[in-house]
């Protein structure tokens, strides 16, 4: 049975609300006082945590112009150097234990993704509760061992990464004492495609490592996170920004406040409604029960008259015995005069049957 993880005093796990993430990436736009506002905003919206990323250009990559470190086509990015390209998105480090003090006032969970070692150590000196290890890294083993070593829960998005790669990660960081893991399905494009989400791999991830499983989103909307949820994802992130008018390499596909506020919403409205195994008569339905068919008298009847399919029918409401009984009242004799809309009952039908059904069945609810 998987077990659930404590994040800042919350489980989260199976059985547990899904702790949603609001990851702020570059979306301060070199602002202090911007990220400010946007982690006001994450916790007026819903969130249950804020999450940054430290590094910076000379911790991810160099600063050299030739075609390899000139990104690609399909991206956001596309034509642009990657060591100018993290310059401009990093977030400084002498903002972070300010941020996460302001985080913490608002009782908002805060942690960040290093890119490397020295930023592990940094974040370990801010004591935060969690490491986030980013899709493009899960395969820096290194980095994995000395995140598992702070003996911190980690979350770790699997984009790119084949099953293969990913079992050698969880491997890794197990190998190095890491025993809280939540693993996040992640499709690393920006954005990515509702059909290239492949959610059903949410289960599967959970049965074939035993952890826990949530979901790093990069799509635009809400309905691929309530969709996650309903397949069991207990953890759910998502980049947020106060308004993506606003420029930044990450804007184009963060939620905007009101539109995180519905996300949160509908995560909740989908774990309501996912409920347990349950049938029979809900607390509402019961209401609706009448609606049921059951038996009536359609004609008058007299004393000593039989039953037949002209002054019997099955009809709503559900007043009446339930429609399995129709062939066995059939041809039976009415004990008494009966009056057209009446439900059919067992003390109607002459014989020793009365005695033992109305003992035993409230023909309404049958």
């Amino acid at each position: 049975m998987i077990g659930t993880i404590e994040m800042n005093g919350r489980q989260v796990g199976p059985g547990a609300a899904a702790y949603i993430v609001a990851e702020m990436s570059a979306n301060h736009g070199r602002s202090f006082e911007y990220a400010v506002k946007i982690i006001e905003a994450a916790k007026k919206a819903g969130a249950d945590a804020i999450k940054i990323q430290t590094y910076t250009p000379d911790t991810l990559t160099i600063n050299c112009d030739n075609e390899y470190f000139k990104i690609g086509g399909g991206t956001l990015w596309e034509g642009r150097n990657l060591y100018d390209l993290y310059r401009e998105a990093y977030t400084p480090w002498e903002w972070q234990p300010k941020l996460k003090e302001i985080a913490e006032r608002l009782k908002l969970g805060f942690f960040s993704t290093p890119f490397d070692e020295t930023a592990v150590d940094f974040l370990e000196k801010i004591n935060v509760p969690a490491h986030k290890v980013a899709s493009f890294e899960n395969g820096d083993l290194a980095l994995l061992r000395k995140i598992a070593k702070t003996g911190k829960a980690i979350i770790m998005s699997t984009g790119t990464a084949t099953l293969g790669e990913i079992d050698e990660a969880v491997q890794t960081i197990r190998g190095a004492g890491g025993d809280k893991l939540i693993l996040l399905k992640c499709t690393s494009a920006y954005p990515a495609l509702p059909e290239e989400m492949n959610l059903r791999t949410i289960p599967h991830l959970a049965k074939a490592f035993g952890v826990p499983v949530g979901l790093s989103d990069h799509t635009l909307g809400i309905a691929v996170p309530a969709a996650a949820v309903a397949l069991g994802a207990c953890l759910i992130e998502k980049h947020f920004t106060l308004s993506r008018a606003t420029p930044g390499p990450d804007s184009a596909f963060s939620l905007e406040p009101q539109e995180f506020k519905s996300m949160v919403e509908t995560v909740r409205t989908v774990e309501k409604a996912l409920g347990m195994v349950h049938y029979g008569v809900s607390g509402q339905e019961a209401k609706s029960r009448m609606f049921r068919r059951s038996l009536f008298v359609v004609k008058d009847m007299k004393a000593g008259d039989s039953f037949t399919a002209e002054n019997m029918r099955s009809i709503r409401p559900g007043h009446g015995l339930h429609t399995r009984y129709f062939e066995e009242v059939m041809g039976r004799k009415a004990g008494r005069a009966i009056q057209r809309g009446t439900p059919v009952t067992w003390d109607l039908v002459s014989g020793s049957k009365a005695d033992h059904k109305q003992a035993t069945e409230d023909p309404c609810l049958e």
